[in-house]
């Protein structure tokens, strides 16, 4: 899935991304470590991967960033 980077803290390695409906989704620093980055930056268009199944009540998306790395072609 494609989102496009909204936040992010290099101290915490975490942050948000928006879903292309506008739809911020938090990201933590294990998700932010499997995808090997170094640094991120607002508006970067990223891949992400989600376990649906461990949903985040906290942000109402039913969804858990796993990992997020740069989006390539």
């Amino acid at each position: 899935m494609q989102a496009t980077a909204y936040t992010y803290d290099p101290e915490s390695r975490s942050g948000q991304v928006l879903l292309d409906d506008g739809t911020p989704v938090p990201f933590d620093a294990a998700a932010f470590d499997a995808g090997g980055l170094r640094l991120l930056r607002p508006g970067q268009r990223v891949r992400i991967e989600t376990d649906a199944d461990a949903g985040d009540a906290d942000t109402g998306t039913g969804r858990r960033i796993t990992l997020v790395t740069l989006q390539t072609f």
